[in-house]
């Protein structure tokens, strides 16, 4: 007999009726005590969307390590004015940068190790590093005001993605998947996907919390597409094992966890039943799902040399793009290699090489295929980099810039938000926001508006506290809103 039966069998009919008794009194007390847990498709408010959503879903590229906004985006002749000269004391006061330049006496300026130029109708100004995401400057809203509070990189990382830097609350996708439901029946709601620089010279690491679910039920995490081998891991049937073979052991281990649920009431069984028939099914759906060989020539090209090398991040963008076409509600891609201190003058034209392409490819992919009008798509990092050097002047082969959370560019496209538009702006010396800051929890209140959510009324409610991604702060920016 089939052992998950022979398990089943075992019950008397006395056991049976005592266990089912028991059952119904704790699934009927989980539900008072967590009125979400039987909520339609796992919503916490079935009232969400609060209003009409600009955007159904979401592509974060997160630039892992920062990249430099006075290089790339943010254009300052002051500096090449005042290339080698001491930045003014007063910008320094009081301002805590990383251990590396912390005690450093001189902080000379560094000017800009780009060209830049003015593109399209928006006239914004690119840095000639990245000439495709140039091109489409006119499809961008660039937050030249971005700002937050953390000068290391995995506090600032898990700052922006689950609104608070230290780990443990569930991230932005988690909730946004938790709130808002799947739109796909044989994909995960939330797909993570991180690749690195060609040449690996940034230690970063990918944390796992960066797209946990925290304290919300785990059903709710991202899942980790790899780099190489099957996306997920154990995908394929082991030796000797039909797909027949499998859908009966599912089976099998349903009715089991069934048992278990109606006698304990614990949401997390729930979330191993709904795994489970997720794997199975994304046995069908992935193999398609990665299958680029239906994709034009002419769109392969578009997304440069790299598009065909697993966990490339030209790979990513690609699937990024066949992920959100099939229903995925969140993908966050995640490419580390931006931490330039001491090799800016050298990893950071590489480092454009291998992203600018890509990204610029996945807008207009997403455009042509009218998903960029529903699809809204972020690119940016942790924070910037010092407009001064991080050194001496004299060691021209070894320039780099430290971490600068004072003031970045981010930019976004797509579903709801102003295109072609520049939103704040720094000093002169691209230290410090001059006008419209943009605080982290206010660029988090604003993508939750665009998908049509309230940040102020979408809590969870645990250890007798109501939490929210924003956390008790955070304010729309409706100046970059369409």
């Amino acid at each position: 007999m089939n052992p998950f039966f022979e398990h089943r069998a075992g019950l008397t009919r006395r056991h049976f009726f005592r266990r089912s008794a028991l059952g119904i009194g704790s699934f009927a007390l989980g539900s008072l005590l967590n009125p979400s847990l039987f909520a339609r498709n796992g919503m916490v408010d079935p009232e969400l969307p609060h209003f009409a959503p600009r955007a159904k879903r979401v592509i974060y590229l997160f630039q892992n390590g920062a990249p430099s906004h006075v290089d790339l985006f943010d254009y300052k002749p002051k500096l090449r004015a005042w290339h080698g000269r001491q930045i003014p004391d007063e910008l320094i006061n009081g301002k805590r940068f990383s251990t590396m330049t912390g005690k450093q006496v001189n902080r000379p300026v560094l000017s800009e190790i780009t060209q830049f130029a003015q593109h399209g109708q928006s006239g914004a100004w690119v840095s000639d590093f990245l000439p495709h995401i140039a091109s489409i400057s006119d499809e961008l809203c660039f937050v030249k005001s971005m700002y937050t509070e953390q000068v290391n990189h995995a506090p600032a990382i898990t700052y922006f993605l689950t609104g608070s830097e230290m780990p443990g609350r569930p991230s932005m996708g988690a909730w946004l998947t938790y709130g808002l439901g799947s739109s796909s029946d044989n994909l995960p709601a939330f797909v993570v996907m991180t690749s690195r620089d060609k040449e690996r010279s940034c230690g970063q690491i990918f944390y796992d919390y960066y797209w946990g679910s925290g304290f919300l039920p785990t059903k709710f995490q991202g899942v980790k597409f790899r780099g190489g081998g099957d996306p997920i891991l154990y995908l394929s049937n082991p030796p000797g094992m039909s797909r027949k073979m499998r859908r009966d052991l599912l089976d099998g281990l349903e009715q089991m966890n069934e048992i278990n649920l109606q006698e304990y009431g614990d949401p997390e069984i729930n979330t191993r039943i709904a795994q489970y028939e997720m794997a199975y099914k994304m046995q069908m759906s992935v193999p398609e799902l990665t299958d680029f060989s239906g994709e034009p020539q002419y769109i392969l090209d578009m997304y440069g040399p790299d598009v065909l090398k697993k966990g490339s991040y030209a790979y990513n963008c690609l699937m990024a793009r066949r992920l959100v076409e099939r229903g995925v509600r969140f993908v966050q891609c995640m490419h580390a290699g931006w931490d330039q201190h001491k090799n800016l003058n050298h990893q950071l034209k590489i480092q454009c090489q291998d992203t600018d392409a890509p990204t610029a490819a996945l807008i207009k992919d997403l455009k042509q295929r009218g998903l960029l009008e529903d699809t809204l798509v972020i690119w940016g990092g942790e924070f910037g980099r010092t407009p001064f050097l991080q050194g001496r002047i004299e060691e021209f082969d070894v320039w780099g810039r430290d971490h600068h959370p004072y003031v970045f560019t981010i930019f976004m496209a797509g579903a709801g938000v102003k295109p072609g538009m520049s939103y704040g702006s720094s000093d002169e010396f691209g230290f410090n926001p001059a006008e419209n800051k943009v605080h982290v929890h206010d660029f988090q209140a604003t993508v939750m508006h665009l998908l049509g959510i309230d940040h102020e009324r979408f809590t969870f409610k645990h250890q007798g506290r109501h939490y929210r991604l924003t956390d008790v702060h955070g304010h729309l920016v409706k100046g970059i809103l369409a």
